[in-house]
């Protein structure tokens, strides 16, 4: 069954943020619009330069009212541990959760059982907590942070648009498609 248009289920995290760890809930992310970032591992290759690339587009993503979560089956003390040792994590300004259990990542059926770990899911969620966006692919496929920042807006758009949906490719500013009758076939 697709995530997508589905309520996000409860959940109740340990988090490190700006130094500080916090308490996350499913309720946080009520009332704005937000990414989860599901990755495999603390300490790991492709995971750093994500997450790098994400903190260098944070900004970005701020602007629009966007919160970001990244998270891992690590501990909040190991993100905290990595976030001190490494350079390209010690620019992660965003909420890093903690999910040893495995509960959050099962939630969002990203989960690989048998390693205890996390496949690359992204998911955009709205401000009601509804899943918009749902992307998972294989570990050893990097993320783009500009291509999610681009489908971010994509989807504030037509949730703020009605009528209206955004064709391939579509930017910022951009033409949009407004599907009717005297439309098919014709495109």
């Amino acid at each position: 069954m697709s995530l997508i248009n589905t309520q996000i289920k409860p959940f109740k995290a340990q988090a490190y943020k700006n130094g500080e760890f916090i308490e996350v809930t499913d309720q946080s992310l009520k009332g704005k619009w937000s990414v989860i970032v599901f990755y495999p591992a603390d300490f790991t290759f492709v995971c750093p330069t994500e997450l790098e690339d994400l903190a260098n587009h944070y900004a970005e993503f701020q602007k629009l009212g966007v919160e970001i979560y990244s998270v891992s089956t690590d501990t909040h003390f190991s993100h905290k541990a990595w976030h001190d040792t490494s350079d390209a994590i010690g620019k992660v300004q965003y909420t890093m959760l903690a999910d040893p259990t495995g509960t959050i990542t099962r939630n969002f059926d990203v989960m690989i059982e048998e390693e205890g770990l996390a496949l690359r899911g992204t998911f955009v969620i709205n401000p009601e907590g509804q899943i918009k966006l749902c992307e998972i692919h294989d570990n050893g496929i990097g993320r783009d942070a500009s291509e999610l920042l681009r489908k971010v807006k994509a989807a504030q758009y037509v949730a703020s648009h009605p009528g209206e949906v955004c064709p391939a490719k579509w930017k910022e500013g951009e033409a949009t498609l407004k599907p009717s009758l005297s439309l098919v076939g014709k495109i």
